[in-house]
Parts: C-alpha cells; structure tokens; sequence
C-alpha cells in the first residue's frame, strides 16, 4: 500500500482587506496564520479570490515602494495586472500569465489594474507569494521574469480528469519555465470531477495546497473546500487529490527550507537588524533608486 503524506492542518487565511485600492485580499501567512518560519522559503500568500471591481478611470493598485531581499511572484486568473519598476522593467499579464519579480539588491516598482481593464472593470483574482532569498544572493542585482500562459508546462491527469499547469519545478517530468534561486515547485491543477492526480515531492520540503475553486477530497479522507490551505507535514509520501466538482481549482506549493535567520521589516527581508536598517537607510538615500518612474 503506497503511503499518503499525513495532513498537519487545514487552515483559513484572515478577513478580507485592501491592500492599496486595487487588491482585496486574504493574508494566509504570515498574518493569517504564523508560517513564516514554519513555511520556508514561501514568506507571505496574499490571496486575492474572485472579485468584480467596478469600471474606473483612475488606475487601482499600489503605488512605488520599495523591495529588497527576496521575490514577488504575482499570479494571474482572472483580470490583468500592469507592473512597472525603477529598473526599466515593465509588463502586463492577464489569466494564466505570472510576474516573478527579484528584488534583490533593492528596487522600487508598482503594481495597479492595466488600463483598459481598469476602464471597462470587471473579475479580478490574483495570488501574490513572496519568495526568501538566501542570503548568498539577498543583494543580487534585480531582475524580472514575465512567463507567459502559453509558456507553463503542462501535465495531463489520467483518464482526462483535468490538467496540471506547471510554473516552476517539476510535474511527473514535466518541468515549469520559472527560474529560481532554490528549489521550488509551484502548479496548479484543473479538476474535472472525479478526476485525480498522485504525486510525491520531498519529505524535507515545506509543502502545502490552496484550494482556488470548488472542493477536493485528500488522501482519501479528508474534505478541503473553496478557500482552504492544506499544509502537509514534512514526512514521506504520496499526495492523493481529487476533485470533487468540475471546474476545480487547486494551487500547490513546495519549497526546499532556507535555514537562515529572517528578520522583516515591512518591504524587506534580511538576515539580521543591522541589515534591515541598512535596507530603509539605502531606501532614504536613494540607493535603490528613483520612486519617479
């Protein structure tokens, strides 16, 4: 009999609010529930989950501010996000599309509603995770990955129970286009109902599922519906999904542990307290750049 890795907990993330004016959120962690050291490398998951923003002129979102130390990945299902940083970078990204923005060494960007979707408004939702860096490449110099729908790698489920969507790391073999400082695996899978999927990633890495739509019945035994993050625990075995509707929406998440000591302090991760001053002293300075862009 194969051996299912045991369940530590299902959890909910904490009330709905604005992050800006353009982002309605859950916080999963580190506010929602206290994963930060728990759920290395992954930092914080902003879930912003199905939400129809009325028709604006004005452009929704977050204005300049400040990174450095660790990465943004922004995830996209319905609705189109625009990005711009100090760096030169600029991108949109509609359903399926990802922005996996370095910070590194420090920059400044911005994160609003692409325009014409602003005007015409609409369904939003959206995933944001930040990612640790380990302190080997903290102060590297920033960079951005704009990976594209049609780029992810994609896995099909046995007798046509839905498809896995590959963003980083790998499926049975099936690898995702993202770049990464460590090891990570990051997918989604599309349920039909009944349709199943079986998989095993490292005992060692801190692995969890979110479920984005419908329900899904795991391992067998136990129920997580709409809204619910299944955190795993760090054993052996194999992950049984299956989704229990059609339309079924699932985002898993598995990250090799950073075992270094994490201080943040709002938009920065560092190290230690010296470096974390260092950071909003850069910021003042303008080392990181010019928040006019």
């Amino acid at each position: 009999m194969t051996t299912k890795r045991k369940i530590e907990g299902i959890y909910t993330g904490a009330p709905f609010h604005m992050v800006g004016d353009g982002f309605r959120v859950s916080n999963y962690f580190p506010s929602g529930n206290n994963f930060q050291q728990r759920f290395s490398p992954f930092l914080l998951m902003d879930y912003n989950a199905p939400f129809v923003f009325p028709p604006s002129n004005t452009l929704k979102g977050v204005g300049a501010h400040p990174h450095r130390g660790f990465e943004t990945v922004t995830i996209a299902y319905e609705g189109h996000i625009e990005h711009h940083d100090n760096q030169g970078n600029h991108g949109v990204i509609g359903p399926g599309d990802v922005q996996w923005m370095t910070a590194g060494s420090g920059l400044l960007h911005k994160e609003y509603h692409e325009r014409e979707f602003s005007k015409r408004g609409g369904l939003f939702q959206m995933i944001q995770l930040w990612v640790n860096l380990p302190r080997a490449n903290k102060m590297n110099t920033p960079k951005y990955q704009e990976l594209l729908n049609s780029q992810m790698g994609i896995a099909e489920l046995p007798e046509g129970g839905g498809k896995v969507r590959v963003i980083a790391g790998e499926y049975e073999g099936v690898k995702g286009p993202a770049q990464t400082f460590t090891p990570i695996h990051l997918f989604d899978i599309a349920f039909k109902e009944k349709g199943k999927a079986q998989f095993e990633l490292p005992a060692s890495f801190n692995t969890a599922a979110l479920v984005l739509k419908g329900s899904v019945r795991i391992n067998e035994t136990q129920t997580a519906d709409e809204g619910q993050f299944v955190l795993f625990e760090n054993t052996p075995g194999d992950i049984f999904i299956e989704g229990q509707t059609d339309e079924t929406l699932v985002i898993v998440l598995s990250g090799q542990p950073i075992d270094e000591l994490v201080y943040q302090h709002g938009p920065f991760v560092m190290n230690s307290k010296e470096e974390i001053m260092e950071a909003f002293k850069d910021f003042q300075s303008g080392a990181m750049g010019s928040p006019d862009f």
